[in-house]
């Protein structure tokens, strides 16, 4: 369905890779990625792991199901993730007492720890965007609100 109030793109133009604001987000998240690689790599992660990780420093003690709420990922993603995770001494997986099927990832003190490390991330691919903070605040705002209206 096209846009409400879109202007036309001329028609020989709407094909073209570089008018496709698909390929602007794909590619460039695939640049921000690379650029993760390096420093994740530097704290034993993965990008998956560290945005996990980013979570449970913001809200430790989450359900399995509101971790991947959080990060829009299924539990059959989500649960190898987490058993990597636990393997490297960063999470614990706790089963409910009250219900066996509903899982709980809480943060060990290694992964706790592994927060303060993580701290000069951001930094670091701030520098790389050569943009300001509020450029990338607003950018980010941006991203999140197309998000949003993509998924209603």
């Amino acid at each position: 369905m096209p846009p409400r109030h879109a202007k036309s793109v001329p028609s020989g133009e709407a094909l073209l890779l570089d008018n496709q604001l698909c390929f602007a987000l794909y590619s460039a998240s695939l640049a921000m990625t690379k650029l993760y690689k390096p420093l994740l790599a530097a704290l034993g992660l993965t990008y998956p792991q560290y945005l996990a990780l980013l979570v449970l420093w913001e809200r430790d003690g989450l359900m399995v199901s509101e971790l991947g709420d959080r990060l829009s990922l299924d539990s059959g993603t989500l649960t190898p993730l987490l058993k990597r995770l636990e393997a490297l001494g960063l999470v614990t997986r706790l089963r409910d007492v009250a219900d066996e099927r509903r899982v709980h990832i809480a943060l060990t003190a290694a992964g706790r720890q592994l927060k303060t490390r993580a701290a000069k991330v951001p930094g670091c691919i701030l520098a790389a965007t050569q943009c300001s903070v509020s450029e990338v605040v607003e950018l980010t705002r941006q991203v999140q609100a197309l998000r949003e209206r993509l998924v209603a």
